[in-house]
């Protein structure tokens, strides 16, 4: 609803579940969808170029993973930005059950799984957020996230704090007040939709 509110186009994917489907899973079919939609999203009026990633908490690793691991990436499955939302990049000795279940038991691993250094060395634009409620363990990987890009070789990205974590749908509500995704993503988009002008 909120691309079709801004004249964009909106493609929903999800992604397999663990622990049928452990790491990298969730970053190949990021990267089936995304070069699904290089392919056929001129015929519903949108542009190749112009292909903006959002992932949402696992969603928001699985886009950071296919961010940080060119080898998971599918022929045609660059995207121009990416929006991650209250994810996990980094996963540790701590690791819950549900993590545990995508990366496997073994904690040595972790590292190569990893969105971390990868990430730090692309140049696609990226806009970060969690929610002031989210678990501490969700901030600290957001804060650690942008302090890493931040003082990487390739950018800073934009970063939003939202009071609300209820749903996808609700981060992206228009009313500025409730500090949504609205306005900073549709800044992104412009950003990318300018490198296209002459």
């Amino acid at each position: 609803c909120f691309a079709a509110r801004h004249g964009m186009v909106g493609v929903r994917v999800n992604y397999r579940l663990a622990p049928a489907n452990p790491w990298p899973a969730g970053a190949r079919d990021v990267a089936a969808a995304t070069s699904w939609v290089y392919q056929n999203i001129d015929q519903f009026g949108g542009s190749r170029d112009e292909i903006v990633a959002v992932g949402y908490s696992v969603g928001a690793f699985h886009v950071a993973s296919f961010l940080a691991h060119p080898e998971l990436r599918e022929r045609d499955s660059d995207v121009a930005a990416a929006v991650l939302v209250s994810g996990i990049y980094h996963s540790s000795a701590d690791a819950s059950t549900a993590e545990k279940s995508y990366f496997g038991a073994d904690a040595s691993k972790y590292d190569e799984q990893s969105a971390f250094p990868g990430i730090l060395n692309i140049e696609t634009p990226i806009l970060l957020a969690w929610a002031a409620l989210d678990p501490p363990r969700l901030v600290a990987q957001g804060e650690t996230l942008k302090e890493r890009l931040c003082n990487s070789a390739t950018h800073c990205p934009r970063t939003t704090v939202l009071r609300s974590r209820d749903s996808l749908a609700s981060v992206f509500e228009p009313d500025a007040a409730s500090r949504s995704l609205a306005e900073p993503t549709l800044e992104l988009v412009r950003e990318v939709e300018a490198r296209g002008l002459p």
